[in-house]
Order: structure tokens, then sequence, then C-alpha cells
């Protein structure tokens, strides 16, 4: 194709801007009124609908967790710890389980492990009861180590002044 002339040289807008509009009219398809047929109502009405979409899947993500977290929360009360005390010791053990099918001859660091996150949690804490509460023991009795290791003899060390002084 020849062109002759500056303007036919330049592409016609018309084609895209049909596009376009018909891109944005598609998807204001389901709102009611104007919103749905008038172009520039449309675009105000989808560009805000993109907007709350995205502010809905953060929302969504942040509900999620507080979900889990709650459930966590029943399921460690009904064993008696809070969910600060079972997600702190936990986290100190760093819960990993090994593929059993692995290839001997990797190190250990490259086997195939899983870390148990919240969303793991609750729903071991909903299906698998006993697999929790087995979670729930093992982390009680790691906090009943950290506070024996705490506490240590039960003497207090040498060369430290307690508040309580005794004068003779």
């Amino acid at each position: 194709m020849v062109f002759l002339t500056t303007a036919l040289w330049l592409r016609s807008r018309l084609t895209d801007r049909y596009w376009r509009v018909q891109e944005v009219l598609r998807h204001a398809r389901h709102f009611r009124g104007r919103k749905n047929r008038c172009y520039r109502l449309a675009v105000r009405a989808v560009t805000r609908a993109f907007v709350k979409c995205t502010r809905a899947r953060r929302v969504k993500k942040r509900s999620m967790r507080t979900l889990w977290i709650n459930r966590i929360t029943a399921a460690s009360q009904e064993h008696g710890l809070k969910y600060p005390a079972f997600i702190g010791n936990l986290i100190k053990v760093q819960l990993r389980m090994s593929c059993c099918d692995a290839d001997p001859l990797q190190k250990p660091a490259q086997l195939c492990q899983v870390e148990l996150n919240r969303k793991v949690l609750a729903d071991l804490a909903i299906y698998e009861p006993k697999t929790f509460k087995s979670l729930a023991a093992l982390a009680k009795r790691r906090r009943q180590e950290g506070f024996a290791a705490a506490l240590g003899d039960g003497k207090e060390p040498e060369g430290i002044f307690s508040r309580v002084v005794q004068y003779h």
C-alpha cells in the first residue's frame, strides 16, 4: 500500500476508539441505569469498580488471616494453651516434615520441607483434631522446657544484689 500524503499515512483512530469504548461498555453491562449505556458514566463506574475490586482482594486476605487465627485460638484453648503461646512455641520448634521417598544422596537441607502456616494449622484444627492435639502437646512440652531453662536450678546467681537486703 502506498501513502501519497501525510494525512493518509497517519493511521485512523476510529477503529481503535470503537474497540476501546466497547471494552469499557462490556465491563459495564451488569451496572444499573445509564452506567451501562453511556460511555462517560460507564468509564467512571468501571474505574471505580476496578478500584473496589483491588481493595477487596487485600481485605479478603486480612479477613482470611483473622479467620485462621480465630480457629487456631479456639482449638488451642481446648488443649489449654493460648494462641501466642501455641504459635510462639511452634515457631521455636520449627516443624518440618521431610518426604519419605526423597533421594538419599541429597543434603538434608535440600529435602522436601514443609512449614506449617496458619492456614494449614487452621485446617488441621478442623479436619484433623488428633494431629492438632499432638501439635498442642508438642507446643506445651516446648513451653515447659522453656520455663525450666529460664528458672535454672532455682538459685540466685552470685554477685547480683536483689532488692531485699537483709541487715544483721
